[in-house]
């Protein structure tokens, strides 16, 4: 397998240059003016800003909650909120369902909308990539659930906004983390961060290599994080993101039942004879303008660019994928009739070029997957625009309603540049446009609100999706659309030592898409029936100061999933009434944070997932699982100038045999068992040590 190496990235050309080089020089040159600007006021959580807008609420895991669980286990760390839930079948393979949202994806996530530091990074066919993130820079991690997010896309799935740590002010540090564990893991941070009331920026290199708990799970990656604002004035702000991550990680594939059970560190026998693995290399880059008019008016404005170069050598052949992709993101918000507006719109194209060739590993005396002659060429043209719009009023001093509504335009372009004649399968599909109106009221209490919603949402299919077996565009194919509603309050008690969030809700899907497999590597998509997805979310932290130095955190996140088919036929099969397939009717994370004063924490967490239905037909399930995870940290000012920080960890500390991702419908090929399961990684261990220079 080959090796990733940080200075063969494949980026751009205008990416370093025009946007890396002169950065400095322009934010020095900016330094000169003397006016002192105003910050804007932002609503702050936890310690970190809030993006979400108006009285939309969500859910937001910040930086202690995010290093409960190591440097790598996104899994475990995605999973504390309530109503999410990540299957992670390994560190390049992910899945993130949202109340229900998503669960009969094969591979991958859709049917939500990612944003990183506000610009959205989900491609033109509907899919985010988590892994592209490096969770330790991460800042803090926001959540809006369902369709209700009307500035975020209106997907039925929700939004999820990744925001990157912030500049502490004045400050000027070298950091530096290295992360050692079982696997043969290794991981390294290096950070340089340049604060001042003018101007920050932040620069992070990180690298990972791990072994990886099963065969062929090779993983190592390379990570480059550039971010940096600098005022304009006494009015504007300009700010640089740059995300660059190469990686190559080879795949084990998943596991029919009787080998998941006797042997789950195996790799599937196919993938492994190929030495199947993936290697990526993305970036994107994007600068945001911000201004504030006089009055109440602002806006902020992005430009991006998004570039991913994927090879995937497969058993069945070896796929070659390039995607360029450029959007723009404007928001504007004020006040007007004695109320706050927001009034934005996203626009987002791009170009997919992938082709496939035959892969000849039989053929390559055991030295794994060799390529050989062409076997499709193809090009998408994607684009996707939002055009977005809220009123909030403050109807008395206490309660406040907001109208929103969203516009989708959605358009795929397939050109066939392999086939000629009859053969050609080139075809233009273009979406109607679809309304997604919201409705919010909050009541705000003396300590607490509660809130309620009703919301239109939907999901696009992907292109694949709206292809016959032949190959051919299905005019037929419709978006999935869905009506939510939802109840729920956040109340702070004890003279605001408890928090206490609950929320229930229910949400009415048609034209549900579904992915029926027709071959190896070929699915396809047709509008199937109705579900109804219902749920309770519960999540409560306490915070008890037994002394002036000690104090305990216990902390529980509960998710009931009451979701089912309500009318849904398969050929001669009818499934109306079953519950729906890939979601755990109940799941539980809970924990304890034991510190000595700011420096010093002891934490325990537990994770409960119910069992999991496997088919439509409801005749297979996983089993429920219960996963307990230990981490130790600790912090020392050495010097005036040196800061030393230790940390430890044990997950899976009773070494649970369970599936961390499963496949629903799967089906066997050549009388084969189907392959449901990836298994998770079993007890594994994890050390860490950190020191900070501040200048």
């Amino acid at each position: 397998m080959p090796k990733t190496h940080f200075q063969n990235m494949k980026v751009s050309p205008f990416l370093c240059f025009f946007l890396v080089v002169p950065w400095i020089f322009f934010a020095q040159d900016q330094k000169k003016d003397s006016i002192t600007p105003l910050s804007e006021v932002v609503l702050i959580e936890n310690g970190i800003e809030k993006r979400t807008t108006g009285i939309t609420p969500s859910s937001t895991l910040v930086t202690a909650q995010m290093e409960r669980n190591g440097p790598l286990d996104i899994a475990a760390t995605i999973n504390q909120i309530s109503g999410v839930y990540l299957l992670s079948g390994a560190l390049n393979t992910n899945r993130i369902t949202i109340r229900g949202v998503g669960a009969r994806t094969p591979y991958g996530t859709d049917k939500l909308r990612l944003y990183f530091n506000n610009i959205p990074v989900t491609n033109g066919a509907g899919f985010s990539v988590i892994e592209a993130y490096d969770l330790e820079n991460m800042g803090a991690i926001e959540v809006v659930k369902g369709p209700k997010g009307t500035a975020l896309g209106t997907n039925l799935g929700g939004a999820i906004i990744l925001n990157t740590k912030a500049p502490e002010a004045g400050s000027t540090f070298l950091a530096n983390s290295a992360s050692f564990g079982s696997y043969e893991m290794f991981k390294n941070n290096l950070a340089f961060r340049h604060s001042e009331n003018d101007f920050n920026i932040s620069l992070v290199y990180n690298h990972l290599e791990t072994e990886g708990y099963r065969q062929n799970n090779t993983f190592e990656r390379d990570g480059l994080l550039l971010t940096s604002s600098v005022k304009m004035g006494s009015r504007g702000k300009l700010d640089l993101l740059f995300n660059m991550i190469d990686y190559t990680a080879g795949i084990p594939s998943s596991l029919n039942q009787t080998n998941f059970e006797e042997n789950p560190t195996m790799a599937d026998a196919n993938w492994l004879a190929a030495k199947g693995y993936e290697a990526n290399t993305y970036t994107l880059a994007g600068i945001t303008y911000s201004h504030r008019f006089k009055g109440s008016l602002r806006n902020n404005t992005s430009v991006f660019h998004t570039y991913l170069d994927h090879y995937e050598p497969r058993p069945f052949n070896i796929l070659d994928e390039i995607t360029n992709g450029f959007g723009l993101r404007s928001v504007f918000r004020g006040n007007l009739l004695g109320g706050n507006f927001t009034l934005g719109g996203e626009l987002y194209k791009d170009e997919y070029s992938w082709g496939t060739f035959e892969n000849l590993y039989e053929e390559n005396d055991g030295s794994g997957s060799l390529q050989g002659d062409r076997l499709s060429d193809n090009k998408e043209f994607r684009s996707q625009f939002n055009l977005f719009g809220t009123f909030e009023l403050d109807l008395t001093e206490d309660f406040s309603a907001q109208v929103g509504m969203n516009l989708n335009k959605t358009t795929y372009d397939f050109r066939d540049v392999f086939n000629a004649g009859e053969e050609n399968k080139s075809a233009r599909r273009s979406f109607n446009p679809i309304l997604s109106p919201s409705l919010k009221l909050r009541y705000q209490l003396r300590e607490g609100q509660v809130f309620a919603s009703v919301a239109r949402g939907f999901s696009n299919p992907g292109l694949e999706e709206t292809l016959t077996p032949e190959g051919v565009v299905n005019p037929d194919i419709s978006q999935e659309k869905g009506l939510s509603y939802e109840l729920g309050g956040e109340f702070w008690l004890l003279d605001r030592s408890l928090q206490v969030n609950a929320t229930v809700y229910l949400m009415h899907i048609k034209d549900l898409l579904v992915a029926q497999r027709v071959g190896e590597d070929q699915y396809i998509g047709r509008n199937a029936g109705k579900t109804r997805h219902r749920g309770l979310e519960l999540e409560a932290k306490y915070s008890i100061p037994v002394s002036t130095m000690f104090s305990l955190s216990p902390f529980m996140a509960y998710t009931l999933n009451d979701h089912s088919f309500v009318d849904f036929v398969d050929g001669d099969n009818d499934y109306s009434g079953n519950p729906l397939t890939g979601v755990p009717k109940h799941r539980i994370s809970s924990g304890l944070d034991v510190a000595y004063g700011k420096d010093a924490v002891l934490g325990i967490s537990h994770q409960y997932v119910d069992d999991i239905p496997l088919t439509d037909a409801n005749t297979q399930s996983s089993d429920a699982y219960t996963v307990i995870n230990m981490s130790a940290k600790y912090a020392i000012q050495v010097t005036d100038h040196f800061k030393l920080r230790l940390n430890a960890g044990i997950n899976n500390v009773f070494g649970t045999h369970y599936a961390g991702s499963v496949l629903i419908n799967a089906v066997g090929f050549g009388g084969n068992q189907p392959r449901y399961f990836y298994p998770a990684n079993g007890r594994n261990y994890y050390g860490g040590l950190g020191l900070t220079y501040l200048f």
